[in-house]
């Protein structure tokens, strides 16, 4: 029924993969295939993940000689699923146990949505320091300010992914390729929904904005245009195209305590 489908590139910490696999093999939910691609891992990577993987028999461990980055290894897990739904998973996340059955039964009981996400706790090597909630039933106007979705949270329909193409692989598309699915997706037609439910735990510390450079934040410009021009919000919303590059320059101290003011006013679930 179930394609869970991980993208890996250089992370070798043995604890942190075993945490990310284990809490998908353990699901209450059973009948699912794990594809994990190791996207040209030069740390070990691989060879830790192939000692990890003995441990299942869903589990299907494939290896790209290359860095291909991450649509293209996603597009490659995709190609290969068998299931009729397809849910994304990262490398140093973890999935509560239910998280499965919840996102399943919602999307078998809900045919007019064509993909589900959830609420998400925020970790890092301390514990929870904060959570992620978006609206229930995002529309076009809530891509403006943010991704109204938790995109490793989610469990599409197939058939969504493949009638868009899958993830977009272009040179702005380089860590913006969710933003820009979702985007397409809901140009498409397609609709997404938001659990309120805590399903999903991230992390995120101080190491993920070291790896945001600002010139992804040109990429992200390009890609709202793109996406906001689709959707039908351009040209009023080309204040919100130019907010990545402007965001770019704000001290990341800064940047941190308006993020917990947004969303501690914001009323951030539909009731």
């Amino acid at each position: 029924m179930v394609s869970v489908i991980m993208s890996v590139f250089n992370t070798s910490d043995v604890k942190v993969l075993q945490r990310s696999i284990h809490s998908i093999i353990s699901q209450t939910f059973s009948d699912f295939e794990f594809i994990i691609c190791d996207d040209g891992s030069t740390d070990g990577t691989y060879e830790v993940l192939a000692t990890i993987c003995k441990s299942d028999r869903r589990i299907k461990l494939i290896r790209n000689e290359t860095n291909l980055k991450a649509a293209m290894a996603r597009n490659r897990c995709i190609s290969l699923s068998k299931g009729k739904y397809i849910a994304i998973m990262d490398a140093d996340d973890c999935s509560v146990v239910n998280r499965l059955q919840t996102q399943l039964d919602f999307l078998e009981n809900n045919k007019e949505f064509d993909f589900v996400g959830s609420s998400a706790d925020l970790y890092n090597e301390i514990g929870i320091w904060g959570h992620r909630k978006y609206n229930k039933y995002p529309e076009n106007k809530d891509f403006l300010f943010v991704l109204p979705f938790v995109h490793a949270s989610v469990m599409f329909r197939k058939k969504a992914l493949e009638e868009v193409g899958g993830y977009r692989v272009a040179k702005e598309t380089n860590r913006t390729e969710d933003y820009d699915l979702f985007m397409r997706l809901y140009a498409n037609g397609n609709k997404g929904a938001n659990l309120e439910d805590m399903l999903y735990l991230v992390q995120e510390d101080q190491a993920l904005y070291k790896r945001r450079k600002y010139h992804h934040k040109f990429n992200e410009a390009i890609v709202r245009y793109k996406g906001f021009r689709a959707l039908g919000l351009m040209p009023r919303s080309f204040l919100y195209v130019i907010k990545p590059l402007v965001v770019g320059l704000i001290p990341l101290s800064l940047l941190n305590q308006l993020k917990d003011m947004y969303y501690k006013n914001k009323k951030l679930v539909d009731k």
